[in-house]
């Protein structure tokens, strides 16, 4: 009896432990879980130039990446406007000060990008030790976190990003996940996190993207890791099609098919039930839409006619990831427009229309829903079966990336500064 007390307290205190270094720590994109959540218990919510605002500081380059958190130090990284330089920052979390910067990469002949879109936009990942910066093409690196010394790189894994690179390198295990879907051979690959050496490489099957326009296989989506039936699961929604590989070697499990063209947003994964984005749609005498599906991840092969549990695209965002919050999801279409539907069923419970457009995706922290546009207007409300206003609050600079949420307080990266606000 005493011993099964003393594995019940040992139990609790490990989740305890656990949860309080998700809530100290940002680890990736779109929060340590990947899934939007912040795991606090307070979250700003009113700030400006001088309220509430603990530091601000000026951070060199642009870049749309978002910061990431480990104890004490934020990461992030930005490249000169012109694509020959790349760079990696690293701020104290309590004051701002720059404890690190480094010029990671150069490249003398850059790849052209899109006008929206930076040289620098995949978000970082970080753990204990160490944080990983990928640039795309540009290339991936590791760096120790503790002497701030780069520990490996990485600048032979090469894509044709037309639009320039956005996907986001995912931590699981020993491995970096590292995405690389360009217009030529769109690839997956697994690094050794210590060596940077590659582990295994998926490339997109030439039977089906070698028939596809070059402009129709890029994608930059982030991918999730999942267990189903105690196998884990990379899913990874490619243009044109949506692949779940086994993460320990890169076996293809199962695929649905979408088309047709340049999938962001991120998978999720809830109840049972993947979602994923087709990127655009092209129909007839339509304007482009994106569409969404629920995948029952269990099957093998072919899945499109089997396992798809719903399909929706009315006013679905092709940028910004939905948050899936008590069984319902939410989500900002690019052009403003939230909408509330019910994640099992995909019913529609309520749309209400926002301000501006949308490039980040909303965050769920302490007990609210975070929207902020790309002129840096923040909507918070709070979940539920209708829309319920909390507070406006605007930042003055244009936001695309992802606000980290720590106990310390919310991190807010602009294309000219880095905000901690409380």
């Amino acid at each position: 009896m005493k011993y099964e007390l003393f594995l019940l307290i040992s139990f609790f205190a490990f989740i305890h432990t656990v949860k309080a270094q998700n809530s100290a720590n940002w680890t990736h994109f779109r929060g340590s879980n990947m899934d939007g959540h912040a795991e606090v218990k307070t979250a700003p919510l009113q700030w400006s130039d001088s309220t509430n605002m603990v530091w601000k500081v000026k951070v060199k380059g642009l870049g749309w990446s978002s910061p990431v958190v480990f104890g004490n130090q934020i990461w992030l990284t930005s490249a000169k406007d012109d694509g020959t330089e790349f760079y990696t920052h690293c701020f104290d979390l309590e004051t701002g000060k720059l404890l690190d910067e480094k010029t990671i990469f150069t490249c003398p002949d850059p790849q052209g990008i899109h006008g929206t879109n930076s040289y620098a936009t995949p978000t970082p990942c970080i753990e204990a030790g160490f944080v990983y910066v990928h640039y795309g093409t540009f290339g991936t690196a590791c760096i120790n976190t503790n002497n701030f010394e780069v520990a490996w790189k990485r600048e032979d894994l090469k894509a044709a990003h037309m639009q320039g690179p956005a996907s986001s390198v995912v931590l699981h295990k020993d491995k970096l996940i590292v995405h690389l879907e360009g217009t030529e051979d769109p690839y997956v690959v697994a690094l050794n996190k210590k060596t940077g050496a590659t582990l295994w490489k998926s490339v997109r099957p030439k039977e089906i993207y070698d028939k596809l326009e070059p402009v129709y296989r890029k994608s930059y989506q982030t991918p999730i890791i999942i267990e189903v039936n105690g196998k884990e699961q990379l899913i990874s929604n490619s243009s044109f099609m949506c692949f779940a590989h086994d993460v320990n070697t890169g076996e293809v499990i199962w695929t649905i098919e979408y088309g047709f063209d340049s999938t962001v947003s991120q998978p999720l994964y809830w109840n049972g039930l993947v979602f994923v984005n087709s990127g655009w749609i092209f129909e007839d005498n339509k304007p482009y839409f994106t569409r969404e599906y629920a995948i029952d991840p269990t099957g093998r092969g072919d899945v499109t006619k089997t396992h798809v549990k719903w399909m929706y695209q009315d006013d679905f965002p092709q940028i910004p990831t939905p948050v899936i919050v008590d069984g319902k999801m939410y989500f900002v279409h690019d052009r403003g427009l939230v909408s509330c539907i019910d994640a099992a069923t995909a019913k529609l419970i309520w749309k209400q229309e926002l301000k501006g457009n949308f490039n980040c995706s909303p965050v769920y922290a302490a007990g609210h829903i975070y929207f902020i546009n790309v002129k840096g207007e923040c909507t918070i409300i709070n979940p539920g079966d209708t829309f319920k206003l909390v507070a406006e609050n605007s930042i003055g600079e244009t936001v695309k990336a992802i606000p980290a949420f720590v106990d310390k307080g919310m991190v807010l990266r602009t294309d000219k500064h880095l905000y901690l606000i409380r």
